[in-house]
């Protein structure tokens, strides 16, 4: 009767002990369930996306494409809009805005230059520019001219300098005729100051025209983005 007592004992404290290490294990191996935060390229990264697609929604509400609100998420009717809009082109109907869509639209998929990237001599060129093309529209018609120059040196399509947009061949009137070399007044300074500081008012526009003067076949072909006293803004 004692062995047998003991025996069962035994075989108690033996399974105790396995018990114990079983919930151990258990513990150990337990995941985790503590968020962890995003870091701050995450963070920046979102907001980078979350402020294209708010563009992206922005320009195909007012080409009709989007109906929605302009809340910068990526949802079902944006994406049908994209599709729509790549159809319209002929582009692949993905409903994603890679290069080509975003090119057509006119978008910079990249970060492209900060206003602190240009220098004085870039404000000085864009003032010219300015003065030169657009000394007789409003003061939002000469910021956008400023704009369209900007938005050529983010864009792969074209050269990635004030200087070498504004004097690539046959891109601006103003330098064909000369105008170009007219010393800009103040308001032409004000007008590049608010382009270098972000201000678009064409929307992401690369090219304009005057439709009451332009020749060219070639510049009917492109997309209407808006149009601000007499010149038409375009992607």
């Amino acid at each position: 009767m004692k062995i047998k007592h003991l025996f069962i004992f035994m075989l108690i404290g033996v399974l105790g002990v396995i018990s114990v290490f079983s919930l151990n294990a258990l513990v150990v191996s337990k995941p985790s369930t503590k968020p962890t935060l995003p870091t701050v390229a995450e963070i920046e990264d979102v907001d980078a996306a979350t402020a294209n697609i708010t563009e992206v929604q922005t320009r195909l509400k007012k080409w009709g494409y989007y109906t929605g609100k302009v809340d910068g998420i990526n949802g079902p009717l944006t994406i049908a809009a994209v599709k729509k809009f790549q159809k319209k082109y002929g582009l692949t109907q993905d409903g994603i805005v890679g290069p080509l869509t975003a090119a057509k639209m006119g978008i910079s998929v990249s970060s492209g230059k900060s206003s602190s990237s240009y220098n004085s001599n870039d404000r000085y060129l864009l003032a010219k520019v300015i003065y030169a093309e657009a000394r007789g529209e409003s003061y939002t018609g000469q910021v956008a001219i400023g704009a369209v120059v900007l938005n050529r040196v983010r864009d792969s399509r074209f050269p990635n300098t004030v200087a070498g947009v504004i004097y690539q061949p046959w891109a601006f009137t103003a330098v064909n005729d000369g105008q170009i070399n007219l010393e800009p007044n103040q308001t032409a300074y004000q007008a590049a100051d608010d382009a270098l500081n972000g201000w678009d008012p064409t929307y992401g526009a690369v090219y304009y025209y005057n439709p009451a003067t332009a020749t060219s076949k070639w510049i009917w072909t492109t997309t209407k983005v808006t149009q601000i006293g007499k010149h038409v803004f375009a992607v």
